[in-house]
C-alpha cells in the first residue's frame, strides 16, 4: 500500500507535516518504537510510529531521523497524545532527509494504525499470491503463439494495471499498450534502451530503474533461449560473456518502480519476459534462412564467382526478402564491425545481430520488419545485403536506400551507452548496385567507408559511399605527425600574426576559399571594403610565401584548414 492511501483514511487521524512529494512510497510494514536507535528491528519499508520518548532535546532529532533513513523506512508518524505538537526540530530533520512526517491525533491509538496497515499489506500480498497462478495460466495460453507480445502486455494492463513496452536494444518499439494509451516517445525509448545496455553490461543487478521526467520505469531483460540467463560454456565454470547477447536482447520497460515489489510480483514479471522471449526465439529461427542466403552470396562474391552464379543466388534471395516484388531489386551492402577495447567475445556474431536490428526502419514497430534484411558475418565483420525496389534514383534526382547519417542518428544514443568504455561499432554503406556484377565493388566500397568511420572519434560511427569521392576519404588516414607538420607550416604564421595584431587572417582565409576566390562575394560576407580584403590576402601571401591566385596553393590552404 502507498502512504497516500494512509493519509486518505480519515479514521487513522494522520496529518501530513512534510514530504508531500514522497507520498507514492510503498508501505510494507509498521513498527512502534521509542528507542533512540531502532535500526536492528527495521528491514525497510516500514511506517514508524513513535511517542517521542527518545527525544530529550532538539539535538536528538537529527540522529534519530538519519538512522531511520539509512534503514530505508517509508515514513515517520509522531503521536501528539503525550507531548502535544510535534517539535519543529523533528520536522526540519525529516525535511532535510526527505522523510515523510505525519502527526497522529491524540484521539487515535497506535494500535489502530498498526492493525489497519497489517490488514492492508497482508491482504494485498494474499491477493497477489492468489492471482499469480491464474495470471500465469492465462498468459501461457494467450502468449506469443496466440497473438505475440501485444497480448501479454494487454494482460499486464488489465490484470495488474501496468503499462509496459517491449523495446529493441536500439530503442525501437516492438510492442506496447493498446493504441489508446499515451505513446512512449522515440527519445524516451532510446534513453531506456541505453540505460538497460549500460546496466546489464556493467553487471548491475536488475530490474534496472530509470526516472524520465516524473515517471519511473523498471527495465527487465528479455533473453533468448526461453529467457534463461547466460549459461556456462561447456567444460567451464565461467558464464558466457554478457556482451555476446546484451547488444541483441529485447527489454521490457514497465511504468512502475519495481524496487518495492513483493517477490511474487517480480516472479510474475520474470514469467512475462520468458513468454516474450519465445517470440524473440521464433524471430531468430526465421532469420536463419535469410542469414544462410546472405552467407552464400557473400562467399560467392569474395571467392570471385561468375556474375551469372551470383545472379542466380540473388534471384533465390529476392522473393524471400521482398515477396511479390515482381522484378529483381537493386542492392546495397552495409558492413559493420564491433571492436572491443580489451578482450571480448567473438565480434562477428555480435555485429551480425546488431546490424540486423540497426537496418530496421527506426519508425517501424513490431517484431517483423527485420525480415527484409539478410546479414552474414565473416571474422569480426558483419555484411548485410539490403534489397531495394528497382526504382532508379535518377528518375527524380533523390537519393534512395540506406543512408549512413540516418543509421547513425537512429542508434547513436543507446548503443553509445551500451558500448561506453568497452567497445566501438563502425558502419560503412555502399551505393546501390543494379546487378550481380556490381556486388563485389559495393562490398569493397562499404568496407572502405567503414574504415573512414573507424578513423573518427566516438563509440558509434558511420560513413557512406558519398564520402569516398571526396578529400574526406583521405584525411583520416594522414598520420598525426604529418598532419601537424603540414598545418603548422601553413597556418602557424597566420595564427601568430592574428594573436599579436587581431588581424583575423584565418577567418579571412576561410571566407576567401568558401567564396571560391571571389573578391566581391568575400568582401560582402565579411562586411569589408574590397581594398581591405586585398590587403589581408596580401598579408597572408607574404607570411606564408604562397600565392592565392594559384589552384595548388588554394588547395593546400583548404586541406590545412580541414585538418587543423
Amino acid at each position: 500500500m502507498r502512504l497516500r492511501a494512509l493519509l486518505d483514511t480519515d479514521a487513522l487521524g494522520l496529518r501530513l507535516l512534510g514530504g508531500e512529494n514522497e507520498l507514492d512510497r510503498a508501505v510494507r510494514g509498521v513498527m512502534t518504537t521509542d528507542l533512540r536507535d531502532p535500526s536492528r528491528y527495521l528491514s525497510g519499508g516500514e511506517l514508524v510510529l513513535t511517542g517521542l520518548a527518545w527525544r530529550r532535546d532538539a539535538a536528538d532529532s537529527e540522529p534519530f531521523v538519519r538512522i531511520l533513513v539509512q534503514a530505508g523506512v517509508a515514513a515517520l508518524a509522531a503521536g501528539e497524545a503525550e507531548l502535544g505538537a510535534v517539535p519543529e526540530d523533528l520536522a526540519v530533520a525529516c525535511a532535510r532527509h526527505r522523510l515523510p512526517l505525519f502527526a497522529v491525533h491524540e484521539s487515535v491509538a497506535f494500535a489502530t494504525i498498526t492493525e489497519h496497515v497489517v490488514r492492508q499489506v497482508s491482504g494485498e500480498r494474499a491477493g497477489d499470491l492468489a492471482a499469480v497462478v491464474d495470471r500465469h495460466r492465462r498468459m501461457m495460453t494467450s502468449g506469443p503463439a496466440g497473438g505475440g507480445p501485444d497480448v501479454v502486455l494487454d494482460l499486464l494492463g488489465s490484470d495488474l494495471d501496468l503499462r509496459a513496452w517491449v523495446l529493441s536494444p536500439t530503442g525501437r518499439l516492438i510492442a506496447g499498450p493498446k493504441p489508446a494509451a499515451p505513446a512512449l516517445s522515440p527519445q524516451a525509448c532510446a534513453r531506456l534502451a541505453g540505460e538497460h545496455l549500460a546496466a546489464v553490461r556493467g553487471g548491475r543487478r536488475g530490474p534496472h530503474r530509470l526516472v524520465l521526467g516524473q515517471t519511473t520505469y523498471s527495465l527487465f531483460p528479455i533473453r533468448g533461449g526461453g529467457g534463461r540467463a547466460p549459461q556456462a560454456l561447456p567444460g567451464t565454470q565461467a558464464p558466457r560473456d554478457v556482451r555476446e547477447s546484451v547488444l541483441s536482447e529485447w527489454l521490457l520497460a514497465v511504468e512502475a518502480d519495481a524496487g518495492d515489489w513483493a517477490e511474487e510480483r517480480l516472479d510474475l514479471l520474470q514469467g512475462v519476459t520468458q513468454l516474450i522471449a519465445v517470440e524473440r526465439d521464433r524471430r531468430d529461427a526465421a532469420r536463419s534462412v535469410r542469414r544462410r542466403l546472405a552467407q552464400e552470396v557473400l562467399e560467392l562474391v569474395q571467392t570471385g564467382a561468375a556474375p551469372a552464379e551470383i545472379a542466380a543466388r540473388l534471384r533465390v534471395a529476392a522473393p524471400v526478402l521482398l515477396p511479390g516484388l515482381g522484378a529483381a531489386p537493386h542492392w546495397q551492402v552495409v558492413v559493420a564491425r564491433v571492436e572491443w577495447d580489451e578482450g571480448g567475445p567473438e565480434a562477428g556474431p555480435v555485429a551480425q545481430a546488431l546490424l540486423e536490428e540497426i537496418l530496421v526502419d527506426p519508425l517501424a514497430t513490431g517484431p517483423e520488419p527485420s525480415d527484409r534484411v539478410a546479414v552474414a558475418h565473416t571474422g569480426d565483420e558483419a555484411v548485410a545485403l539490403v534489397p531495394l525496389p528497382a526504382v532508379s534514383s535518377e528518375h527524380d534526382g533523390s537519393e534512395t536506400g540506406v543512408l549512413a547519417d540516418a543509421l547513425l542518428a537512429a542508434v547513436r544514443e543507446p548503443l553509445s551507452a551500451g558500448l561506453d568504455g568497452d567497445g566501438r561499432l563502425t558502419l560503412g554503406v555502399s551505393a546501390a548496385v543494379h546487378s550481380a556484377e556490381g556486388l563485389r565493388g559495393a562490398l569493397e566500397e562499404a568496407r572502405h567507408a567503414r574504415r573512414v568511420a573507424a578513423a573518427r572519434p566516438g563509440r558509434v560511427c558511420a560513413a557512406g559511399h558519398q564520402e569516398l569521392a571526396s578529400h574526406v576519404l583521405l584525411l583520416p588516414f594522414v598520420p598525426d605527425d604529418v598532419r601537424k607538420a603540414f598545418t603548422a607550416r601553413l597556418l602557424d604564421p597566420l595564427r601568430d600574426y592574428d594573436r599579436r595584431h587581431r588581424a583575423e587572417l584565418i577567418p579571412t582565409l576561410e571566407a576567401f576559399l568558401d567564396c571560391d576566390g571571389s573578391w566581391t562575394r568575400c568582401a560582402s560576407r565579411l562586411h569589408l571594403h574590397v581594398n581591405t580584403l586585398r590587403y589581408r590576402v596580401g598579408r597572408i601571401e607574404q607570411l606564408t610565401g604562397r600565392d592565392l591566385s594559384r589552384l595548388e596553393d588554394k588547395l593546400d590552404f583548404f586541406l590545412a584548414l580541414r585538418m587543423s
